[in-house]
């Protein structure tokens, strides 16, 4: 997949986000997200054809002015507002952050308990402790507690 010179980086990197990231994370989210309230969604711009052809696409078409889906972009000036067009990027990321404080926080209580942090022997305790803390505070430090949460739910799963 990677070239050997810079130019080909940003085909390497897109080549890579669509046989890793899309199937494995975005893709599997949308199509959660929808089987929960029985939504039928597409996803157009992955269709065979136009995959093949933004391939054969040359980067001058995909990027410019440090702006992606350039040619994509021109296409939907014709017909849509560009205040909708030219706006920041909206994830769909789970809150995660305020269920740990909410609905989960029960059982990431029981994972991050003093004695579950030492049986497992994987984490110091006082660390863990402090990050807790923090997040209960309102800092969201989710994505560093989510790692050390599934380890340790991991470790009851497995442990004997």
């Amino acid at each position: 997949l990677m070239g050997d010179n810079s130019k080909d980086f940003p085909r390497s990197y897109a080549l890579m986000d669509m046989v890793s990231l899309l199937p494995g994370d975005m893709l599997c989210k949308v199509d959660r997200a929808a089987m929960a309230v029985g939504l039928e969604t597409r996803v157009p711009l992955l269709n065979k054809n136009i995959v093949e052809f933004s391939l054969r696409l040359p980067m001058k078409y995909k990027v410019r002015e440090n702006k992606g889906k350039w040619i994509l972009r021109e296409l939907l000036y014709r017909s849509v507002p560009a205040r909708l067009i030219d706006r920041p990027k909206k994830g769909f990321a789970v809150p995660l952050g305020n269920w740990l404080r909410t609905d989960l926080r029960d059982w990431a209580e029981s994972m991050l308990d003093e004695t579950m942090i030492k049986n497992t022997g994987l984490f110091h305790y006082e660390s863990v402790n402090r990050l807790w803390k923090q997040h209960l505070k309102g800092l969201d430090v989710s994505s560093n507690l989510w790692p050390i949460l599934m380890m340790n739910q991991w470790y009851i799963a497995n442990k004997e």
